[in-house]
């Protein structure tokens, strides 16, 4: 890829993931949903730059539009918005999980840490949880897997870029569940657009 090829789709995250922060601020919600999209798009950008009929690429491709649709559906306050988005990242961590599989040699030692580290997340989650509390569940033992089969996987992309999916998950879950506010999304996002920018870059290392 050319250098300015390579630049513009990463310029195209940084500037509307600082719009889409700004907007939040600033309490613009059509300019918040349009940097958003903008944000997105850069990622997508990049994995198109690298993808082919390779079963890793179509899997990880699938992986980072439903991150980008799930990330789109986050904007609405609904229950119902909130719930598809939960849905279509949860597909995304399957995909993610399925591309990662045949180049995986999960760690035993990682598997108990991660389970250990779920269970402290859901267990502080549980009391505010309500009705949610089964599509919780769920979504933490799926994201869970994906990450101990990333950290198991040899590119350093994939495993610096899987953890922090889950991090910039866990200011999701405080967003939603226990402390709202912008905070959880200035700090969050950030480690969300980094994480699926690198597994995107990923598709090139392949």
């Amino acid at each position: 890829m050319a250098t300015g090829t390579f630049w513009a789709p990463l310029l195209l995250v940084a500037i509307g993931l600082a719009g889409h922060l700004w907007a939040d601020v600033r309490h613009h919600p059509v300019a918040r949903a349009a940097l958003k999209a903008v944000a997105s798009s850069g990622f997508l950008l990049v994995a198109a730059s690298h993808l082919s009929a390779d079963r890793y690429a179509v899997l990880l491709a699938a992986g980072l539009v439903l991150s980008a649709l799930g990330d789109m559906l986050m904007l609405g306050a609904s229950r119902p918005a909130f719930l598809a988005s939960v849905g279509a990242f949860l597909l995304a961590h399957l995909a993610y999980a399925a591309a990662f599989v045949p180049r995986s040699q999960p760690s035993l030692l990682v598997a108990i840490a991660l389970l250990a580290a779920g269970v402290l997340v859901v267990r502080a989650l549980w009391p505010h949880l309500g009705e949610l509390r089964v599509p919780v569940l769920v979504y933490a033992l799926a994201i869970s897997a994906m990450l101990l089969l990333a950290l198991g996987v040899g590119q350093p992309l994939v495993r610096v870029g899987a953890a922090l999916f889950y991090v910039s998950d866990l200011t999701v879950a405080r967003d939603r569940f226990v402390a709202p506010g912008v905070a959880n999304r200035v700090i969050g996002l950030p480690l969300y657009y980094a994480a699926q920018v690198l597994l995107a870059l990923s598709l090139g290392a392949a």
